[in-house]
């Protein structure tokens, strides 16, 4: 391995079909050439078909593994998947600024699985307004990004900036354009079209394109740039078979 690639982390759940999760993120991140660690949010048992139980990790386990990795390493980027709540989310984040005020954050707003389990609950408790001004990027999907933020876009209330952070709405769940991802930087709007690739769906496909966003973040790509090349990587994992788990590979 290359001494000069960027380290990179992914806190997350584990997936033991390896479809989604850290061991995605890992196949992912080996995939675009940096270093990848990992931290388990969750243990679940689940299939790529569905989704049985799941035990999540005591957060003080979590927080401090987090402190010794940066303590050692000088982390480029962290992608944040599947957690019980925003206070438990906001840990996380307050500890890797703390730390590395400078390192990236992409988080994939897992709110429910593909076989509707149901992950993270948005509650008043905690202001989701201040969690997302410590994170450079979110990626929920169209279906997510209206319960997150209701009319963001069937009112474009994206044109008023007022969410702090890069948004970036994956298409795979919406039904008028199949595939066409939205990328919101404040209030300018970038489409991403898909390519003609014949794809398939896949268990953790969201799990793949944001560690693969963290991935070129990690790499000094520009947000666009890293939406752009991860979406060439998703089309390419999407299309690899035509079962619920794909092959990673970049040719």
């Amino acid at each position: 391995m290359s001494e000069n690639r960027p380290y990179i982390l992914s806190i997350a759940g584990f997936d033991p079909t390896g479809g989604a999760g850290v061991l995605a993120d890992i196949k992912t991140f080996e995939q675009h050439k940096v270093r990848g660690f990992s931290i388990s949010t969750a243990n679940t048992m689940q299939t790529e078909n569905q989704f049985y139980d799941i035990q999540w990790t005591d957060l003080s386990f979590v927080i401090r593994s987090v402190e010794t990795l940066f303590q050692n390493y000088d982390i480029k980027a962290v992608k944040i998947g599947i957690t019980p709540d925003l206070h438990y989310l906001n840990r996380i984040l307050s500890t890797i600024k703390l730390a590395s005020p400078a390192t990236k954050i992409v988080w994939d707003p897992v709110l429910k699985s593909t076989t509707q389990f149901e992950f993270l609950k948005i509650t008043a408790d905690l202001d989701l307004h201040h969690v997302l001004s410590q994170i450079d990027l979110i990626t929920p999907n169209y279906n997510e990004t209206e319960l997150l933020f209701p009319g963001f876009l069937s009112r474009e209330l994206w044109k008023k900036n007022e969410i702090p952070t890069a948004v970036l709405v994956k298409g795979g769940h919406n039904a008028a354009k199949p595939g066409t991802d939205y990328l919101f930087l404040k209030n300018k709007m970038t489409t991403l079209l898909p390519s003609e690739k014949k794809c398939f769906e896949k268990h953790g496909s969201g799990c793949v394109l944001s560690a693969a966003i963290a991935s070129n973040l990690a790499s000094n790509q520009t947000h666009k740039e890293a939406c752009k090349n991860a979406k060439t990587y998703i089309e390419k994992y999407l299309s690899s078979t035509s079962t619920l788990i794909g092959y990673h590979y970049v040719s």
